[in-house]
């Protein structure tokens, strides 16, 4: 029988106890201090022209309005001194008097910092008398509609959140070893907030807490960040990525991911996670997820799904002053997300709508109806929330029997209507979750992230997707801070927060696709089709790599146990490649020492060294058929030897500068040198020693700014991956012989460069430590990971990798994971140069030592 801020008041600030008074109000002509006794019964009267009844009963239901003379009695239960609680409680009446909302909030704020100034956190509440006190400082729990003021409190074993007022409980306590993720926030458009999860994939995080000081925040962030560096992976949007196209993550669970690290929370109504529509068919009797015509195009915002409607809008738009806007509501606000949950928080509907519901054929009735208004609406472009593809179905049912009103038909409101093809509401979210997940989504869904997450959110490429919204409605759209007018500031922070906020931008450039499995799907052809002998195969059709799959899926996951099975010293410097003949039986090594050596594994013996000039040669490789080896040079040159004839029978004089790694596939030579260019030489050495040498063509040339220090082709040899000194990472499409993208993915010198089997990542190692995984399709860095020193080169099978590093060990990193699994001791300097056979059972390295070293899988 209260009206709704002083009770939210009261509640924020005492909690319950032993002592208790009695308030009688009075419609009468002034609000004072009657009385205060012993008994602590005191008698407060207001000068009302009505009264509201909130929850009457104990029911909830729009706010009863009660107008004329009226005398009422309830009671509160307080702990310590009655005093204070009615000084408090007049001081917050004086605030509420003043004129100006501003000058309001100022006292407001000011009684709140003195309370929270004579306060502190009571440190009997340790979970340990052992715990070490990091830090305590003033902050507020965030919860939807309310924040709860009081003190935070970090040591080294707990995060401690104490209210003022006691509620929901005394104490909230989060053990630092449970947490899982922490992410900054932006929370009233300030970088005060900080959510803690205690577990990977919850839709809810476990607290969110506001702080007064960016300092506070940013010092507690620092100290549970350090703290989880030694327990959990870092998780980036990119990482996220990788997991997502390697079919780690659900698309429900991606979407979830993007969402919290766009600033997107369930305890913030102004910045909801917010999902997709996906199906676009809700009058058919069956769901036919088969059938491309089921879904919605993911390619468009909701407000240019319908034609006609966006030919009006884009009238409107280009007859509009600047700041333009296309949409003058947003996809997702309070009265959006509250609009879907009014059944099961009916209370925070009405507070934010004065005491009142929806009118009842504004609610949400009909799932049918809303994606109607969506499509046709005038000011309607809103999407869903992530209920609709969780497995709660209380928000579409009427539980609680609210009284939500009577249509004009004269139907009441009640449970949530359902399309024909929903059998109940859980089948409903079933099927949902089903679509969320279907082949199709799984191909689009991308183009969603641009528009929603990624590059298409602002700027030309937001114009040209027709997804631009009200300046207001994006981060950085006003500086609160430069208003200087209190009641300006406070109208303009109410507007911005009620009227909807675009997430925080987390992609600048185009998403990549997720990885679909290997047959035909039903989506449209994408416009990246470089190498299409890159792409999935039809059923039927098997892949290069089908034939050893399983035992190359059984290696990898046993890649930790690897073990030294044998080592020798052949060269007097530093091992630059390896090349292994088809039946292993005989090792082909280069050196700095300037030698192509033979090495015998069934005799362990030197069998042959071979010198084609004084300088170092850098890499090798063997020809199909096992009867030419093919070594690059420092002196500029390719040499091509033949094992049967034990000479060199022809030489490539291609370059400028020195030839730092070679590939072969199809007659075709591709040369990477420090004269900044990669060549691609098309012919086949001589057959014989002094036969007619035989002319290369170059082909392609494929120029660079700097010098070339590694290549790599994809699996079907039509895309090519170079890296340079100056740590650029460029992936070329060798059947136009042009960039696809050009990437400044390290600091340093690139050591080493690979596809993945799929074709659809690069994996680049650095100088400086990095190593580094690129998107194909669209060049994005979609995950980058650190270790302490030099990784020199790498074998990887597109989730793990095994990597040599300066120091001379073995690392098998998780790329999935972002962690390092296991560290090998192996050469006693760099390793330099690493060789897999195709059941990626047996590894050889080469290393700075001299020596080459032969590993096998310990099952």
């Amino acid at each position: 029988m209260e009206k709704m801020e002083p009770i939210d008041t009261l509640q924020r600030w005492y909690p319950g106890g032993s002592h208790s008074f009695s308030v009688r109000l009075h419609s009468s002509s002034s609000f004072k201090l009657s009385q205060i006794s012993t008994s602590f019964s005191n008698i407060f009267t207001e000068n009302n022209p009505h009264v509201y009844f909130i929850k009457e009963h104990n029911i909830v239901a729009p706010y009863k309005i009660e107008r004329g003379t009226m005398e009422y009695v309830f009671e509160l239960d307080v702990s310590g001194k009655v005093e204070g609680v009615v000084e408090t409680l007049l001081q917050l009446h004086r605030a509420s008097c003043l004129d100006k909302l501003g000058d309001q909030t100022a006292m407001i704020t000011a009684i709140l910092q003195s309370r929270l100034a004579r306060t502190s956190f009571d440190k009997n509440r340790f979970q340990s008398v052992s715990e070490k006190l990091h830090m305590e400082c003033k902050a507020e729990m965030v919860t939807p509609l309310v924040t709860n003021p009081g003190h935070v409190c970090i040591t080294d074993i707990n995060l401690y959140f104490q209210p003022l007022n006691g509620y929901p409980k005394p104490m909230v306590q989060i053990t630092l070893h449970d947490v899982r993720r922490i992410y900054k926030r932006r929370h009233g458009l300030m970088p005060l907030g900080l959510e803690v999860f205690c577990t990977e994939d919850d839709l809810c995080s476990d607290v969110y807490l506001k702080f007064y000081e960016r300092q506070d925040r940013d010092d507690l962030y620092f100290y549970i960040a350090t703290y989880l560096e030694h327990h959990v992976a870092e998780r980036t949007a990119e990482g996220y990525t990788l997991q997502w196209q390697r079919g780690l993550l659900s698309n429900y669970q991606y979407l979830l991911h993007l969402n919290t690290l766009a600033d997107r929370s369930c305890n913030d109504l102004s910045q909801y996670p917010v999902f997709p529509w996906v199906v676009g068919d809700y009058s058919s009797s069956e769901l036919d997820l088969s059938n491309p015509g089921t879904f919605r195009d993911l390619s468009k915002p909701v407000g240019a799904l319908n034609k006609e409607r966006l030919e009006r809008l884009l009238t409107r738009y280009q007859e509009m002053p600047e700041p333009k806007f296309m949409y003058g509501s947003h996809y997702s606000s309070p009265g959006y997300v509250l609009f879907y949950l009014v059944r099961i928080a009916p209370e925070y509907m009405l507070c934010l709508q004065n005491g009142r519901f929806d009118n009842a054929d504004r609610m949400f009735n009909s799932i049918a109806e809303t994606w109607k208004n969506c499509l046709d609406g005038a000011t309607d472009f809103k999407e869903l929330i992530p209920e609709f593809y969780g497995d709660d179905v209380s928000f579409l049912v009427n539980s609680l029997k609210l009284d939500l009103g009577k249509r004009q038909g004269g139907q009441m409101v009640d449970d949530v209507e359902l399309p024909p093809w929903a059998r109940s509401p859980e089948d409903f979210l079933q099927k949902s979750r089903d679509a969320l997940e279907s082949d199709y989504v799984s191909e689009h869904l991308h183009e969603w992230i641009d528009l929603v997450f990624g590059y298409k959110q602002k700027g030309r490429d937001a114009v040209g997707a027709h997804n631009v919204f009200h300046p207001l409605t994006y981060e950085g759209g006003v500086d609160l801070n430069s208003i200087e007018d209190p009641d300006e500031k406070v109208a303009m922070l109410t507007q911005i927060l009620e009227f909807g906020q675009t997430p925080k931008q987390l992609f600048v450039t185009p998403h990549p696709r997720r990885i679909t499995p290997k047959f035909k799907s039903l989506a449209q052809p994408s416009s990246y089709n470089a190498s299409t002998a890159d792409t999935p195969v039809s059923p039927g059709e098997e892949s290069f790599e089908d034939l050893t799959e399983e035992s190359r899926t059984l290696a990898w996951s046993n890649i930790t146990r690897l073990q030294l099975h044998e080592q020798h010293k052949i060269h007097k410097e530093a091992v630059t490649g390896i090349a292994v003949s088809r039946s292993g039986s005989s090792v082909f090594t280069t050196s700095q020492d300037s030698t192509l050596k033979m090495f015998s594994k069934e005799s362990k013996m030197l069998q042959r060294s071979i010198s084609f000039s004084n300088m170092a040669l850098s890499s090798c490789l063997l020809l199909p058929g096992d009867a030419t080896v093919v070594s690059s040079s420092w002196d500029n040159n390719v040499y091509f030897y033949s094992i049967a004839f034990g000479r060199r029978q022809d030489t490539l004089m291609g370059h400028d500068d020195a030839v730092s790694k070679i590939c072969w596939h199809d007659n075709r030579l591709y040369s990477a040198s420090w004269d900044s260019t990669v060549k691609v030489w098309s012919g086949v050495p001589a057959e014989m020693p002094g036969s007619r040498r035989h002319q290369f063509d170059l082909l392609a040339e494929l120029e660079h700014d700097v010098s070339v220090d590694t290549i790599s082709l994809s699996a079907a040899s039509t895309l090519l991956v170079s890296g340079t000194r100056e740590g650029t990472v460029t992936i070329w499409d060798l059947t136009a012989a042009t960039v696809l993208h050009q990437i400044p993915c390290h600091s340093g010198t690139v050591c080493d460069t690979a596809f993945s089997p799929d074709s659809r990542h690069v994996l680049s190692a650095g100088e400086d430590g990095c190593l580094n995984v690129v998107d194909v399709q669209t060049g994005m860095l979609i995950s980058s990971m650190t270790s302490a020193e030099p990784q020199r080169c790498f074998l990887w099978d597109g989730n793990s990798v095994l990597s040599g590093s300066q120091s001379g060990e073995l690392l098998v990193w998780d790329l999935l994971g972002g962690k390092i699994r296991e560290r090998i001791r192996g050469h006693t300097g760099a390793v330099t140069c690493m060789w897999m056979n195709d059941q990626c059972s047996s590894v050889i390295t080469g290393g700075e030592d001299r020596q080459i070293m032969f590993w096998k899988l310990q099952y």
